[in-house]
């Protein structure tokens, strides 16, 4: 623990929305255990007006410095103190508009333009509204005054202490002490808030912009489901008197857990039912539980330093998966975990520049484009592996007991490990130990000679890279005998080899039952992969299994281990399959391998594409059904567009004439309205980009509005995209101007023109949030680059010297730049050839 920490902040924030301006004052209470000279606290874009201790309960003037570079205040007393302190702080800020600290956000609905001012503060941005121990180890009690416009609502962390008016037109609000928490934990906004209260338990409330209250039924049911959940999982009630999910215009991110008072984007808490798709009701309701789990993962029990986030992210966004699949078993949920976190946490630490999930902290741990798939894919996978290891029962009593023996306090991982190895009486700390500190994940590759299996563990990276690095590897297996019967075997992994005697009479044997495990298989024996083949084609593999095997085999495809022509060929066993997982993943790497393709070679790839797009549709339907599954929808819709990519005339046939309907007034169905919308875009060009634009300004619903934004990256004619791109810089709300650049990264036709848009248009993309600017780099560079790949890393390496802080993104896409160019070159030789 510090020499010197704080108890208590009591601040009062009078915000000025005319001028975007802050006045604040703030008491802090702190504790020094040993004599102490000075106090230094972080101040960022603050002006200190003053700084007094209180003595004798008299105010003394203390003389201080500000290091704008280091972003610190530190306070000079007038001899060393022990013990208990008090210091007040008068000072302004900046009511800004950058998405981060205490900014500003509007939003126009029903024809009125609303004002708001709300914070977030992960993860060190609580600097920017009051001077802090701005670091989550410096757990404290937080009281909040703010002084408003009479009109406007107010909303903290807590409820309400009182209120009072004050002249003129004004009034002040004071909430209740927080519980003990971070800095970053801390939440005040102002603005016409409206308040849902859930009817079943009035601590879940939902805050909203006037003339919206009709979109706030899914929000509070599922929150007071997930609620309940939690509560009766940890078992450990909820310590707050209320739960405000609040939806906010302007926000960076998807939302952000501050205790008490969860903020999120608009399209992830607000439930249009005639425009949300069924994914995005999945969507709101896997982010809420999110975000519920954070109240006691991260704000209950904190990390000790921002290397330990992944304490926070990995365990919430498992959890979450956890809870929307007990309401919701049949949305086929942890189908779409492997598809969404466990291949993305693959694919991102497969690369060279990779990170370890527990990162390096101490001031700063940035959540980017480059660490968060390591951070809250890699780590919740991590912790599915786990589970399958120590089992449901062992896995809840490990999290029982971490969260009783560390609430209201901070934990290490070592905490969470040790609580699991008491539950379940396992070695987990030794295997998680490798997991977690060292980058990377392993290859297994399998070779049999007999009756005896060898495996060889190396870690697995698309470029070559030397590495000696072993992890604890828990191996499943399943192995089949002559007559089909199939029995499942596992070993601990300890060494870089290892031996498996089969059983007498094993005919074949699949690696990863389930892809529970965190790693990637490589067969040396062809007979072997073909025997699994057989077993795909007879649906003997389950979907996870399917699925991984076809996966394992495109990311050696992109290593340069195995051709595309051959994985090609392997595709021939899923031609009678039915599942979304492997049916969406294979999908999927067909369009990656069209954008990597040169031209020549993308006719092969998209006929693969169409005769998988005309078997699913045949079967599925190209209209959705009322009775139909969460993925069978979610499938359509991304089938459907794929289809039109690779000319599968039924798909744009009926893609055409649904847009007709929608444009003449109709409803179109919303589990297919962005497929519709973009099909028309590539379809139709310019006509369709005036209706977009229309309609983007015209709907209240911000899914319709990112649907759209993503309909303008499917443009075939380079003007109309430019004119689409032009419309996006300069027209649509800085939080969402990334969507339709990252959307045209993934058009084939768009691809010639992105890096010399790109850089022509550097200077509005550099306004960005930096986590949005990120975006529009990893998703240029690796396509747009292509057959440019000297000129690309010419301009990185220069631009870097100026732009450092966007070296994790620009390493990430220059990484991918060089697998697809390398990819690319091998299919060019294998034509020629």
């Amino acid at each position: 623990m510090p020499d010197i920490h704080p108890l208590r902040y009591i601040i009062h924030i009078t915000p000025d929305m005319d001028r975007f301006v802050f006045s604040g004052q703030v008491t802090i209470q702190l504790q020094a255990d040993r004599p102490t000279a000075e106090i230094v606290l972080h101040s960022l874009d603050l002006a200190i007006w003053r700084c007094q201790l209180a003595r004798n309960d008299t105010w003394t003037d203390l003389a201080f410095g500000v290091d704008p570079k280091r972003e610190r205040l530190t306070i000079h007393l007038s001899e060393s103190l022990i013990g208990p302190l008090t210091v007040r702080i008068d000072y302004q800020g900046i009511i800004n508009d950058t998405m981060g600290g205490f900014y500003r956000s509007q939003a126009t609905h029903g024809g009125h333009t609303h004002r708001l001012a709300v914070t977030q503060f992960q993860e060190s941005s609580a600097r920017q509204a009051f001077p802090c121990m701005d670091h989550p180890l410096y757990k404290a009690i937080f009281e909040v005054t703010l002084t408003v416009p009479e009109a406007l609502t107010v909303l903290a962390n807590t409820l309400p202490l009182r209120e009072e008016p004050v002249a003129p037109d004004h009034k002040r609000v004071t909430f209740q002490p927080s519980p003990r928490m971070s800095t970053y934990l801390l939440f005040f906004g102002i603005g016409p808030f409206e308040l849902a209260v859930d009817p079943e338990d009035a601590r879940v409330r939902l805050a909203h912009l006037p003339g919206l209250g009709h979109t706030t039924a899914l929000g509070l049911t599922f929150g007071r489901q997930a609620l309940h959940y939690c509560e009766a999982y940890y078992d450990v009630p909820y310590p707050l008197p209320k739960m405000d999910l609040i939806a906010i215009p302007d926000f960076a991110f998807g939302a952000m857990e501050n205790w008490g008072a969860i903020t999120f984007r608009e399209n992830l808490l607000l439930h249009f039912p005639e425009l949300t798709s069924k994914a995005g009701v999945q969507r709101i309701c896997e982010v809420i539980a999110h975000e519920i789990a954070h109240q006691w993962f991260g704000n209950l029990v904190t990390p000790a330093d921002w290397k330990y986030l992944w304490l926070n992210e990995s365990f919430a966004t498992y959890f979450g998966y956890g809870v929307v699949a007990h309401y919701h078993p049949q949305w086929g949920v942890w189908d779409q975990f492997l598809l969404t976190e466990t291949a993305t946490a693959l694919t991102r630490d497969g690369l060279r520049e990779t990170f370890a999930i527990e990162i390096p902290g101490g001031e700063h741990v940035v959540i980017n484009s480059s660490t968060a798939p390591i951070i809250y894919n890699k780590g919740a996978s991590i912790l599915r592996m786990i589970q399958g290891v120590i089992g449901q029962e062992a896995y809840q009593a490990g999290v029982r007991g971490f969260l009783r023996q560390h609430q209201y306090d901070c934990a290490e991982s070592h905490h969470l490990w040790e609580a699991f190895e008491s539950a379940s009486d396992q070695p987990i700390t030794a295997i998680m130990q490798s997991w977690i500190g060292q980058p990377g994940h392993p290859l297994i590759t399998a070779a049999r000679q007999g009756d005896r299996l060898t495996l060889h563990q190396k870690r697995f990276t698309y470029l070559d890279a030397p590495a000696e690095q072993c992890w604890t590897v828990p191996v499943t297996m399943w192995l089949w005998d002559a007559d089909g019967n199939r029995r499942r075997e596992q070993l601990l992994m300890e060494t870089e080899h290892v031996r498996f005697d089969l059983p007498a009479g094993t005919r074949s044997y699949k690696i990863n039952c389930d892809q529970a495990g965190f790693y990637r298989v490589r067969y040396e024996e062809a007979d072997n992969l073909a025997v699994l083949g057989g077993h795909i084609r007879t649906q003997a593999l389950g979907p996870e299994d399917r699925w991984g095997i076809q996966n394992d085999l495109y990311a050696l495809v992109r290593h340069g281990h195995m051709d595309l022509d051959t994985y090609l060929t392997y595709l021939d066993y899923y031609a009678g399959e039915k599942e979304f997982l492997p049916l969406a993943s294979i999908a999927g790497h067909l369009l990656q391998a069209m954008l990597v393709a040169p031209p020549d070679r993308r006719g092969a790839i998209a006929d693969r594409g169409r005769g998988l797009v005309e078997a699913v549709l045949a079967r599925i339907g190209f209209a959705p059904d009322a009775d139909e599954s969460q993925t069978t929808a979610i499938l359509r819709d991304q089938l459907l567009w794929q289809g039109a990519l690779w000319a599968h005339p039924p798909s744009v046939a009926f893609g055409t004439e649904q847009f007709d309907r929608l444009v003449t007034g109709h409803a179109v169905h919303p589990d297919i309205a962005k497929a519709v919308m973009q099909i028309a875009a590539r379809t139709q060009g310019e006509s369709t980009l005036g209706w977009l634009q229309e309609r983007f300004d015209q709907t209240p619903s911000e899914h319709e509005r990112m649907n759209i934004l993503g309909a303008l990256g499917a443009f075939e004619e380079w003007s109309v995209s430019e004119a689409a791109l032009d419309f996006s810089l300069t027209r649509v709300p800085p939080r969402n101007r990334f969507i339709p650049i990252v959307a045209l990264a993934a058009n084939p036709a768009a691809q010639p023109h992105l890096w010399d848009w790109y850089q022509s248009h550097r200077e509005p993309l550099e306004q960005m949030h930096p986590l949005l600017y990120e975006r529009v780099i990893t998703a240029i560079l690796p396509y747009g680059g292509l057959d440019r790949e000297a000129e690309v890393r010419r301009f990185a390496e220069a631009y870097l010297q100026t732009h450092a802080h966007l070296g994790d993104a620009m390493r990430l896409a220059l990484e991918n730049l060089e697998i697809n160019g390398r990819m690319r070159a091998a299919m060019r030789a294998m034509t020629q050839g």
